[in-house]
């Protein structure tokens, strides 16, 4: 053969399949582009010499990983569509008289031809597009802008290497199957599975008891910690019962809608059904596949623009003032108002200095014991106390704050009072109510009265499990059957310390230079009874914008990559769909069925197939809120409202972009199946 007999043929092959190869070169060109980016970003790029850069390379590295393990599966998945049909091609060419050595060397000229422009394409996009997201990350964490181009030679070659690797098992994989295939199993393989299966019931009924066990889940547990803990379990129970249900449920679906005769015996629904019923095995995988794409891109979007606009509300929940002083005594006699006097006047000093005072109506000022406990049954212990409650778990564990009843009133307005062995009740992260409550070694039982809420303290947003808030009238005697109580390790379990924070009207400059004079200030009065720390919002907002803005710039490409797997994964399937059923089509042609049916047949088929996984995602979005605002409440997040709103919006501008690719795909469907749209 003449030199170069190979590579024109392969050349031949991608050019007249361009319908199945363009797509993948951009699946390629794409994948690379984005790991390219987050390469860059994770290791060469400016971040790593700004504020906040460190975290968001951390989580960049995180997102490196994910895109590399998602770009070997989806090209991996993408591919299988492309063979299919070139299975057929391969197969004649054996006919003609080609060995499969023959065959071999036109893959493998394929496979150098689609590396090639993969690569390249990708890696100057990605470099163009590199300085691009750098830009973008800087502005969420609202640094100064360097507009100076570089490329980071470490990145293009880790690049390289990983996905010249994956497609090089691309085509181990496809040169395995052909030399196992003989030339009439290839000249058949577009037809293989193309005998209807049965409706697999037993397969459709576990798929729908996976995802009952998951929604019920994530609807029943109350506790975030019971959340956290059991939330990997539930996805993995919906990914199970999304795939069983499309694959096995789908069939049956379509075996009762035959069984329907109204909606059956009509012609766009009698061939779209008839078609689908056919191939709804393979194709219920593909759908499954969107429809998780779907859910994970919609939870990610919700959570992180969630995090990321409601970082100054999480940021007040952890520093409910612009100062915050923690003063810790060893009990609670400490706290008398002759020890914490010195420490108001050192205070009062340095805002006098700075001209500011702390206004009195924004002034948190009060006095707290803490201990954590676990709670069983009504009964509060330490999981080793007097025999009782020696068990619990994490999930059981509650941090505690027990706080006078004047101060509860003085702090919220109220005038509420208590009568003997009663006490106020609130708690945090979670909806709990409660009777009465003993604690462990005591025959007290305390009548326990609910109240809505507290001032935010700090402390209680710093903690993963939930806080109770106790009030009490005598807070040294409610206390004192705690006070011999030791943790795990023998230290005493109560800590006694008085909160002082107040705002401040000046710039955020000022209240850092404030911030450290105060801090000089009490340090040299560590010597007394109560041992002073502070605290600066002004100080410690660049570290809630480093992780919320490194979340939500994570959250952004990931759902870039995730939304570009969904959209190619439906053209695929539809353009693979639209050449298997050009034939049956023509067929139906011949036979007196008309252009405008066949497109009423080809709408119908498409709507079902794109909007069923749309339609179950959102469910899935719907059942899967209870777990993720549960998570964001871990994270400070505690407007539900908030989340309610984001998490609708995405939906329906995710449902706008799915109608967008469903016109698109439609189309080109039909240009397949019921010939050129010009003719229509």
């Amino acid at each position: 053969m003449k030199i170069g007999f190979y590579p024109r043929l392969a050349w031949s092959g991608i050019r007249k399949n361009r319908e199945l190869y363009i797509p993948y070169l951009l699946t390629g060109m794409g994948m690379i582009m984005m790991y390219y980016i987050v390469s860059y970003l994770y290791t060469g790029s400016l971040l790593n010499y700004v504020r906040g850069g460190y975290v968001v390379a951390v989580f960049m590295g995180l997102g490196r990983f994910v895109v590399g393990a998602f770009s070997a599966i989806f090209l991996f998945y993408t591919h299988s569509f492309l063979i299919r049909r070139r299975k057929r091609e391969f197969g004649l060419y054996s006919i003609l008289g080609m060995n499969k050595l023959n065959l071999a060397r036109i893959m493998l000229w394929e496979s150098v031809m689609v590396i090639c422009i993969s690569l390249a394409s990708g890696l100057v996009f990605g470099i163009l597009f590199s300085k691009l997201a750098e830009l973008l990350m800087n502005y969420i964490l609202q640094e100064n802008v360097n507009y100076s181009m570089r490329i980071n030679p470490e990145n293009v070659r880790q690049t390289v290497i990983l996905y010249l690797v994956i497609y090089l098992l691309i085509l181990a994989v496809t040169l395995w199957q052909v030399h196992a295939a003989d030339p009439i199993q290839l000249l058949r393989s577009e037809n293989v599975g193309e005998r209807p299966p049965r409706a697999n019931w037993p397969m459709a009924f576990a798929g729908a008891v996976l995802l009952g066990i998951a929604y019920y889940l994530a609807v029943s547990i109350k506790n975030p910690i019971d959340a956290m803990l059991w939330f990997f379990l539930a996805v993995l129970l919906v990914i199970g019962g999304t795939y069983l249900l499309f694959i096995a449920g789908s069939v049956a679906l379509c075996r009762l809608l035959q069984k329907n005769k109204r909606y059956y015996y009509k012609t766009n629904h009698f061939v779209s059904v008839s078609s689908m019923v056919y191939r709804m095995k393979r194709n219920g995988a593909g759908l499954a596949s969107i429809c998780i794409l779907c859910t994970m891109v919609l939870v990610m979007l919700s959570s992180t623009v969630c995090l990321y606009g409601g970082q100054e509300n999480s940021l007040r929940s952890r520093y409910p003032r612009n100062i915050m002083t923690d003063n810790r005594a060893v009990s609670y006699e400490d706290l008398r108002e002759e020890n914490c006097a010195p420490i108001r006047g050192a205070i009062e000093e340095v805002l006098g200095a700075h001209g500011q005072t702390a206004v009195a109506q924004d002034v948190l000022d009060y006095s707290y014991v803490a201990l954590e406990g676990i709670l069983l049954d009504g009964v509060l212990g330490t999981g080793t106390s007097a025999g009782e409650n020696p068990g619990g778990s994490y999930q059981d564990m509650w941090q505690i704050f027990v706080i006078s009843l004047a101060d509860y009133n003085r702090l919220m307005g109220t005038a509420e009072t208590l009568g003997p062995g009663q006490l106020l009740m609130c708690t945090s992260k979670m909806w709990f109510r409660q009777d009465s409550i003993r604690f462990a070694g005591t025959e007290q039982e305390w009548q326990v009265r609910m109240v809505k809420g507290f001032v935010e303290n700090g402390v209680d947003s710093m903690q993963i499990i939930p806080s109770m808030f106790l009030f009490v009238e005598d807070v040294e005697s409610f206390i004192r059957p705690m006070t011999e109580w030791e943790d795990f390790y023998g230290n005493p379990l109560l800590q006694y310390d008085w909160i002082y924070g107040f705002d401040l009207d000046c710039s955020v400059e000022e209240q850092g230079t404030i911030f450290y004079e105060i801090q000089g200030k009490l340090s040299q009065q560590q010597g007394g009874l109560l041992r002073s720390s502070v605290e600066s919002v002004a100080l410690n907002r660049d570290g809630f914008r480093e992780m919320y803005g490194g979340l939500f710039f994570l959250g952004i490409m990931l759902s870039i990559v995730f939304v570009f797997a969904t959209t190619l994964i439906m053209y695929y399937k539809q353009i693979s769909e639209g050449y298997e059923d050009q034939s049956r089509f023509e067929i139906l042609q011949k036979v007196g069925m008309t252009r405008k049916e066949v497109r009423k047949t080809i709408n119908s088929q498409v709507m079902t197939v794109f909007f069923l996984p749309l339609l179950v995602a959102g469910i899935h979005l719907g059942f899967a809120f209870p777990f993720l605002y549960k998570g964001l409440m871990l994270l400070n997040f505690t407007n539900l409202w908030i989340l309610v709103q984001v998490a609708i919006l995405a939906y329906l501008l995710f449902g706008v972009g799915y109608v967008v690719v469903y016109r698109i795909t439609s189309k080109a469907y039909y240009h397949l199946v019921g010939g050129a749209k010009k003719r229509v």
